[in-house]
């Protein structure tokens, strides 16, 4: 049964991690100013979270299922504590990057753990809305992050990372006395003594290239790739070319992010029952690619306002609607499917904000061209795919 004192710890827990993610990006100009540079360092700040996020989650979740959900939350909140107070601490860009590489560690600790803690205490009626629960703390994360990072970063440019570090500290005692284990001790025995060897995530990643939603999960990594990529370097694009402040950018990705998330819980199941996940798919990767290149036209506040809301309200829609496609592709292979689909969200997060970074600095503008090329050609590989596999089910 879903116990009642477990599961807010559970939705605190998630939201903080995700927070992390997005507390950095309006304050990074500023951060770039103090340590003299530039757009690369950007990109690298934000590849780097997803780099050891990537490589410690199926390590993480591997120790979750043997030694407990319990241990996973302490370890991956002291990092998530730790990583905030040496950012706030670093005197250069090299511990600030370190501080980000143990932050995408936490990351990877904890977020499988907290998942698999809810499997582990809810029904199969009860199961479904706590998901959903739970996603809805992951995107409050993301949403709350910018606009945090912003707003405490009036008080000083630290102070997003003084205050973020305060509350993994309290999460984690929190945890540590209020919060039950969930698996018992005779199941986490017998899991430690088993020998089952399991695929590598590199072996694990070759084998879905040969599978049938193999298009699906680039789709994944395409939309991770171009909403990583746009992150990365919007402050910088937005301070360089229209002069935004840390305070503007934190109120236009927080008022975007809400808005965004709005229209995906109104529009996302009307329009895929109108008209199908695999045409949706299709549309909103490239109404994404022509949102991008629209960011480039105008400096005015409200205009790059209703841009960046677009493009938000475009990924929002698309994202469940790809996970409901690799659902229903999946069959009996779920578990391997939702791996795989982090894992390609997670390249996504590599490789994104590092090649964003590279092309800034080239031009202030490629990153944006480039990202929505990439989107507009996923955006046509995608409607030809999938056309193709529904035409060939027909038969």
């Amino acid at each position: 049964m879903l116990s009642k004192s477990a599961f807010p710890l559970l939705l605190l827990n998630m939201f903080l991690a995700n927070l992390s993610m997005g507390l950095v990006i309006p304050i990074l100009p500023e951060l770039l100013k103090e340590y003299e540079a530039g757009g690369q360092a950007a990109g690298y700040l934000v590849s780097c979270f997803g780099l050891t996020q990537f490589l410690f989650s199926p390590l993480a979740g591997n120790w979750s299922d043997r030694y407990g959900r319990k241990p996973m939350f302490i370890i991956g909140l002291f990092l998530f504590a730790l990583s905030n107070l040496m950012a706030a601490l670093a005197g250069d860009l090299t511990l600030l990057f370190v501080s980000r590489l143990i932050s995408g560690m936490g990351s990877a600790a904890l977020i499988p753990a907290i998942i698999a803690y809810v499997a582990d205490i809810t029904t199969d009626d009860q199961r479904s809305k706590a998901m959903s629960w739970l996603g809805a703390s992951m995107t409050s994360g993301f949403i709350i992050g910018p606009g945090a990072g912003g707003l405490l970063a009036e008080l000083g440019i630290k102070a997003p990372f003084y205050a973020s570090a305060l509350v993994g500290i309290l999460a984690m005692i929190c945890s540590l006395w209020m919060l039950p284990e969930s698996l018992s001790l005779e199941v986490r025995q017998l899991r430690q003594q088993a020998l089952e060897k399991k695929d590598n995530i590199f072996r694990q990643i070759a084998l879905s290239v040969q599978s049938r939603y193999f298009i699906l999960l680039l789709i994944v990594f395409a939309l991770t790739f171009g909403l990583t990529h746009f992150e990365a370097i919007f402050p910088l694009f937005v301070v360089q070319s229209y002069g935004f402040t840390t305070r503007e950018i934190a109120i236009l990705l927080t008022i975007c992010s809400l808005i965004g998330t709005f229209n995906q819980i109104v529009l996302t199941n009307r329009i895929t029952q109108r008209f199908g996940e695999k045409r949706i798919v299709g549309a909103m990767l490239l109404l994404s690619a022509v949102s991008l290149v629209f960011l480039l036209f105008s400096g005015n506040f409200y205009y790059v306002m209703f841009v960046t809301m677009l493009f938000f309200t475009f990924g929002n829609i698309l994202r469940p609607t790809i996970n409901t496609l690799l659902s229903k592709e999946a069959g009996e292979e779920q578990g391997f499917v939702a791996g795989m689909n982090n894992a390609y969200t997670s390249l996504g997060t590599i490789f994104g904000p590092m090649l964003a970074g590279i092309l800034y600095d080239i031009h202030i503008g490629l990153p944006y061209t480039f990202g929505a090329f990439v989107l507009l050609v996923s955006g046509f590989v995608a409607m030809r795919g999938l056309k193709r596999k529904s035409s060939s089910a027909a038969f």
